[in-house]
């Protein structure tokens, strides 16, 4: 068995009638955190997210921290107007923590990468996959493949505090 043909594709890519989707937006992907002391350092420092805005809701004992490549001087002070504009980015990611599961031992959530499969990775598009890597080292980031390990060369990928993996890749250097 193979893929599907271009052509087979294509035929199953259907536009919606009436432009109903017209302003539909990719807005959110949302990890579960256990420490947040260690995401937000990491997705801040390590790979240069902006902290766009920061929710909690106590009665439910968890908080969401949204991240995205977003200048943080555009980033709106009044906290109304900080979510409502965090809402309107694209491709952020959400980081959800549920309270006191920072002080469980091992891994608290399934990174879909192991039995059962299911949800991957998200992707980083650097400028330079070597350069960002050999930065990435320098923090210590543990790599599942290194750019020139595997038969896929010139890509990486790499896993967050909670072993969430993120491919790191360039469009100049990976069939995009």
């Amino acid at each position: 068995m193979s893929g599907l043909t271009d052509e087979e594709a294509n035929s199953l890519c259907r536009v919606p009638a009436e432009n109903a989707t017209k302003d539909f937006l990719f807005q959110q992907t949302m990890y579960r955190i256990k420490d947040p002391r260690k995401s937000l350092p990491f997705y801040s420092e390590v790979l240069g997210m902006s902290l766009l805005v920061k929710l909690d809701f106590p009665e439910a004992k968890f908080s969401l921290y949204f991240m995205g490549y977003e200048n943080p001087a555009e980033i709106p002070k009044d906290p109304v107007a900080r979510k409502v504009w965090t809402m309107s980015r694209k491709a952020t990611v959400e980081l959800t923590h549920n309270w006191g599961t920072e002080t469980e031992e091992g891994p608290v959530y399934h990174n879909g990468n192991s039995d059962p499969r299911g949800f991957g990775h998200i992707g980083i598009m650097v400028p330079d996959v070597d350069a960002a890597c050999e930065r990435f080292e320098k923090f210590g980031v543990e790599f599942v493949k290194k750019p020139n390990d595997g038969r896929m060369k010139g890509l990486a990928f790499i896993k967050d505090p909670d072993g969430y993996w993120i491919e790191i890749f360039n469009c100049g250097t990976v069939p995009c």
